[in-house]
């Protein structure tokens, strides 16, 4: 899924009230991690996440991978936190500026 800057935009400006609610420590992304994500992004559409010191990887990477394995869009990485969003088809939640 692409999004345009304006998309970004909007939802970073939703994500920043956000608190983390996906994090990822030193078991870096395992299965557990992408079903939490799967579940929240169902439910949620947006959710924010945050890497751990103890993690391995670098925070990009470690929410590049999350992103993929759970077909999200990866909004922004900002320091070690980060932004996915899937729209879920059945019920959307957030209505996207064009």
């Amino acid at each position: 899924m692409e999004l345009t800057g304006k998309q970004k935009r909007f939802l970073r400006a939703m994500g920043v009230t956000m608190n983390p609610i996906l994090i990822i420590g030193k078991g870096g992304v395992t299965e557990n991690v992408v079903r939490q994500a799967d579940e929240a992004l169902t439910a949620r559409e947006l959710i924010k996440g945050r890497v751990l010191q103890t993690a391995p990887g670098e925070p990009e990477a470690v929410a590049a991978e999350v992103a993929e394995r759970t077909g999200a869009a990866l909004v922004q990485v900002l320091g070690r936190n980060f932004l996915l969003y899937r729209r879920n088809p059945k019920e959307p939640k957030i209505a996207l500026p064009d």
